[in-house]
């Protein structure tokens, strides 16, 4: 799993996200936008959102500290990039009723 949180250094929010990070154990890249334009458009290009934090969970995006949002986000397993060992998707086959 990837995490990445936009922040700035004087966002209470962003602080507030990172020590959930923490104290969940999750490893996190932390971007300071406040330090960089190029990164500030990223954010915002990947979120629609000019405020921070943004916190980026593989491919879903989280604008502002949203706990519920984050709780959940981290107790859905990953989804499966491979088949399952009997080489199925584990969908059901409609072609057999």
């Amino acid at each position: 799993m990837k995490v990445t949180i936009y922040s700035t250094p004087t966002c209470p929010y962003c602080r507030m996200a990172k020590e959930y990070l923490k104290n969940k154990g999750i490893a996190f890249t932390d971007i300071d936008v406040s330090s960089s334009r190029e990164r500030a458009q990223e954010m915002i290009d990947k979120s629609g959102q000019m405020g921070a934090p943004v916190i980026i969970i593989d491919d879903k995006c989280i604008t502002g500290f949203d706990k519920e949002a984050l709780d959940k986000a981290f107790a859905t397993p990953p989804k499966p990039s491979k088949p399952t060992a009997s080489g199925k998707s584990g969908k059901p086959d409609k072609s057999s009723k």
